[in-house]
């Protein structure tokens, strides 16, 4: 490795400088509060964990994005946490195991072995929020609102939210009899939202008529809650298995519009984003010109199984850093005050005095370029600050 290699950092892995680490931690502190005010408890899980437990109930894609080592004391194989949802659930399952709704939040990082994306980086800033132990829209709403409200407090602008059901085309599944092949196949033609190609799949694969029509207008089925409420109305004639569901949109929908009448709402039955352990309603958060999700999540009732208590659960994460490079969030900058070095008495209590008032205060060297609004000076014998004015150009 020469002297210059030294100096680079691993493809996806970034560092913060000033004064960008401070609008982050800033703006941490910030939602970590909003999150305190909806009643939400932080909690910090490992960042080192059993593979088996950081695994469980999240499918095949965060298995293939988790750093593992050896462990060299049990010989177990050990984790770099690559999503705390797992986590909070083990610890609402097992370590905590509240009576009735647990609320929990966090904020820390998380490693990938490969970004999600080509925006993504390998070591996420991940805040989010899991509510435990209440099954009904009320929570998503909830989630949904607690989510939007982060990204307000962000100041991230021009938010547009999407919002889908897994539990729908899982209707539609069980019904029409589909195979674990037959779902891999459907599964890329339903990313690709080409109705042409889901039509003729659907006419050569699926036998009977009424799931082999759903399907079909499953395909079409995205937009605004008012354009598509005859199309749910006649997927739950196919589909009476359905109707729960569908409904369940209905009411998260109209509520959220009501609360949040700024942000557009789009609805999409084709989303079938971590299917293999969302369990209902899947939401994610877009901005124009980016071209992930900005914040996301769903519903994943099974995820505690492994851990002896499954019950209702749903949650949403965000990448902190993504939060404050794209929202226009700006920390209260605190003045700046230059103070001489002197073994001074007055002078020392003089500084602690103003560090407690909450300015930032800098023992001055030769050496010390920064530009400062105030500086102490002995003024008929006693401390004072002193305004810095600018120097013209």
């Amino acid at each position: 490795m020469t002297l210059a290699d030294r100096w680079l950092l691993p493809d996806g892995i970034e560092e913060v400088l000033p004064p960008g680490a401070q609008q982050i931690e800033h703006l941490r502190r910030r939602l970590l509060d909003l999150m305190d005010g909806w009643g939400y408890d932080l909690v910090m899980p490992p960042v080192l964990e059993y593979l088996d437990a950081l695994l469980t109930g999240t499918g095949k894609d965060l298995d293939l994005r988790t750093f593992k080592v050896t462990d060299q004391i049990s010989g177990r194989m050990l984790g770099l946490s690559a999503d705390t949802t797992p986590q909070v659930a083990r610890i609402d399952a097992h370590s905590l195991a509240p009576q009735g709704i647990g609320r929990f939040c966090y904020c820390r990082t998380v490693f990938h072995t490969r970004a999600r994306s080509l925006l993504a980086s390998r070591t996420p800033t991940q805040i989010g929020a899991e509510l435990f132990g209440e099954a009904g829209a009320e929570a998503d709403v909830e989630m949904l609102g607690l989510m939007l409200s982060l990204l307000a407090a962000s100041a991230v602008e021009n938010v547009h939210l999407d919002i889908g059901n897994v539990g729908v085309y899982r209707a539609i599944a069980e019904q029409a009899g589909v195979t674990t092949v037959q779902q891999a196949e459907l599964f890329d033609l339903l990313k690709l939202k080409c109705a042409s190609d889901i039509d003729a799949w659907a006419e050569r694969e699926i036998a009977d008529s009424d799931s082999r029509a759903a399907l079909q207008l499953l395909a079409r089925l995205q937009g605004t809650l008012d354009n598509l409420e005859v199309g749910f109305g006649k997927l739950t004639a196919l589909v009476p298995a359905a109707a729960g569901e569908l409904e369940h949109i209905r009411v998260v929908a109209s509520q959220i519009l009501a609360r949040f009448p700024a942000v557009p709402l789009y609805i999409d039955l084709t989303e079938l984003r971590g299917y293999q352990y969302h369990t209902g309603l899947v939401f994610g958060a877009y901005v124009p010109g980016y071209g992930d999700a900005i914040a996301q999540g769903g519903r994943y009732d099974e995820t505690g199984k492994a851990f002896g208590r499954a019950r209702p659960a749903r949650g949403f994460s965000a990448d902190l850093r993504v939060l404050a490079r794209l929202g226009n969030f700006v920390p209260e900058r605190k003045p700046l005050v230059l103070a001489p070095t002197s073994d001074d008495a007055a002078l020392w209590q003089q500084v602690n005095e103003l560090r407690q008032q909450g300015m930032r205060v800098i023992s001055c060297r030769e050496q010390d370029t920064q530009q400062a609004d105030y500086s102490l000076q002995t003024i008929n014998g006693q401390w004072q600050l002193v305004s810095v004015q600018p120097v013209q150009d």
